[in-house]
C-alpha cells in the first residue's frame, strides 16, 4: 500500500496556490480536492469547530469533534483555523486571509457575507487578482437563491434520482450514495476556479464564479434532460444501466461462481460479432447456444446502428444475440476470468463491487490508490482513498490528516503578522471591539 507522504518528491501540481476555504458539507470536497492537489487550502471554522466534525460514522463508534470520519475524508491536507465571524475581530483576520490569497472556495448561504461586509464586492478591491467561488445550491441569484437544499433533494430536483434505480418502477427512484449532489457541484467548482487561474495566469483579472448545484446536476443527467427538452419524452429508469425512453436489454448478469458483472455496451459491430463468436468457440460452447449462427452472419454484415433497432429487424436480431452471447459466456466464468478475458478482447466489462471490496482490488492495488495516512496524535495510520487522478510529472497526495480544531492558529496568524490580543478576540475569546 502506497504510503500519503512517500508518493513523490516532486512540485504538486498546485503548489504555491493560496486558497481560503469558508465551507461546510456542501463545498468541502471542493476544498480537499485543491489541497490534495498542492493547494495551500486554509480551512476557516467557527470557534465551536465546524458541524461536520459531529457528522457520524466515528472512529470505533465514539462520537468526538477530532473522530468523525466524515471530516477525516473531507478535510485531508487542509490547514484549519478558528474565526469568529460574527465579531469584528474575526472579520477582520478574514479580510486579511482573503487578501493575501489567489482563491476563496465558499459555501455560505447568499447574503450572509454580504450582512458582514466580507463578501466578493467588498473584498476585491483590496485582491484585484483574487478568483472567488461561491457554491450554493440555486446560485446566488433567482427566484430560487434563499431555498435550503440537500444532496437528496438537488438529485432529486437535478433529475439524476428520477434516472437511478431498478427496472421495477413499483420501486421508488434511489439516491446514489456519497453526497454525489455535493460532489458535482464542488467538481465544476474545481473546473471553473482552474480555467479562471489559467484565464488569470494569461493576463486576466481575477473572477467571481457563480456555481449553482442544481444546474450543475441537472447537466451530468446525460441524455435525460436533452430527451424532455427536445421531444419532450420522459427516461425511464433501469436497473444497472443507463436511463432510456425505450427499455433496453439487462446488462447485470451473474457468473458462474455467483459474483454479480456488469456486462457493458453490447457488441455492434463485425469485428465484435466474430470476436464473441471465436470466444464461444474457445470454450467449446458453440453447440449449446442456439444463436451462434446469428452471431457467425453478424460477422460478415455491417454495424448495427442504435438508432435504428426499433425499426430494422434484422439489427435487432444481431443484438439481441450479441447480448445473450455476453450472458451465457459470463454464466461459463468466473467473474474475474470473465472480466479480464472480456477486457482482453476490446468489450467494456467489469465486476460489481461492494464499495469496501474496491480498495483490494488488484488493479486499483497496483496503482497506489488506497494510501495510509498518519495520525500521529493517535500513533496509528489510516487508510485512506487515494488519488482521483495521477500526473505524470507532478505528484498527487494527501499531505496529511485533517486538521484538529484551530490547530494552525498560531501558524496562519504569525504569518498574517496578528498581535496577540488580535489572535485572541479573532478566535472569539473576547468580546466584540467597539469602533
Amino acid at each position: 500500500m502506497a504510503s500519503a507522504q512517500t508518493q513523490g518528491t516532486g512540485e504538486a501540481p498546485l503548489s504555491g496556490l493560496r486558497v481560503v476555504e469558508l465551507c461546510e458539507e456542501k463545498g468541502a470536497f471542493a476544498g480537499k480536492l485543491l489541497a490534495d492537489a498542492g493547494a495551500d487550502v486554509v480551512k476557516v471554522e467557527p470557534p465551536t469547530g465546524d458541524a461536520t466534525r459531529d457528522y457520524e460514522p466515528f472512529l470505533e463508534d465514539r462520537a468526538g469533534k477530532e473522530r468523525s470520519l466524515w471530516w477525516w475524508l473531507y478535510n485531508t491536507s487542509k490547514r484549519g483555523v478558528t474565526l469568529d465571524l460574527e465579531q469584528l475581530a474575526g472579520r477582520e483576520v478574514f479580510r486579511r486571509l482573503v487578501a493575501r490569497a489567489d482563491v476563496v472556495v465558499e459555501s455560505q448561504p447568499p447574503g450572509r457575507l454580504a450582512g458582514w461586509g466580507i463578501d466578493y464586492a467588498d473584498l476585491r478591491g483590496s485582491n484585484p487578482a483574487l478568483i472567488w467561488a461561491s457554491i450554493t445550491p440555486f446560485g446566488r441569484a433567482g427566484p430560487g437563491s434563499q431555498e435550503a437544499a440537500t444532496d437528496l433533494t438537488l438529485l432529486a430536483g437535478g433529475g439524476i434520482a428520477w434516472m437511478n434505480g431498478y427496472d421495477d418502477h413499483a420501486l421508488p427512484p434511489v439516491r446514489g450514495g456519497g453526497n454525489q449532489g455535493y460532489h458535482t457541484g464542488c467538481h465544476y467548482a474545481v473546473m471553473a476556479v482552474l480555467v479562471a487561474l489559467v484565464h488569470r495566469d494569461a493576463g486576466g483579472p481575477g473572477q467571481f464564479i457563480d456555481v449553482n448545484m442544481h444546474a450543475a446536476v441537472n447537466v451530468t443527467t446525460e441524455a435525460g434532460s436533452y430527451d424532455w427538452l427536445v421531444k419532450r419524452r420522459e427516461v425511464q429508469r433501469q436497473t444497472g444501466r443507463h436511463a432510456a425512453y425505450r427499455p433496453t436489454m439487462s446488462t447485470q448478469v451473474r457468473c458462474a461462481d455467483g459474483v454479480w458483472v456488469n456486462t457493458g455496451i453490447a457488441p455492434r459491430r463485425p469485428q465484435e460479432f466474430q470476436v464473441m463468436y471465436d470466444w464461444i468457440a474457445e470454450l467449446g460452447k458453440l453447440e449449446e447456444f442456439p444463436e451462434a449462427a446469428i452471431l457467425e452472419v453478424a460477422g460478415q454484415g455491417g454495424e448495427v446502428m442504435l438508432g435504428r433497432l426499433e425499426e430494422d429487424e434484422e439489427m435487432q436480431a444481431k443484438f439481441a444475440a450479441a447480448r445473450e452471447a455476453v450472458v451465457f459466456i459470463a454464466g461459463q466464468l468466473p467473474a474475474e476470468t470473465f472480466f479480464h478475458e472480456g477486457q482482453r478482447r476490446g468489450f467494456q466489462m467489469g465486476i460489481i463491487y461492494a464499495p469496501e471490496e474496491v480498495l483490494e482490488d488488484g488493479h486499483f492495488q497496483a496503482r497506489g490508490f488506497p494510501v495510509e495516512v498518519e495520525h500521529a496524535e493517535l500513533g496509528r495510520r489510516f487508510r485512506y482513498p487515494g488519488a482521483p487522478w495521477r500526473f505524470g510529472r507532478s505528484p498527487w497526495r494527501i499531505r496529511h490528516r485533517a486538521p484538529l480544531l484551530g490547530e494552525h492558529n498560531a501558524e496562519v496568524l504569525k504569518e498574517l503578522e496578528l498581535s496577540g490580543e488580535e489572535a485572541s478576540e479573532a478566535h472569539g475569546s473576547r468580546e466584540e471591539s467597539r469602533r
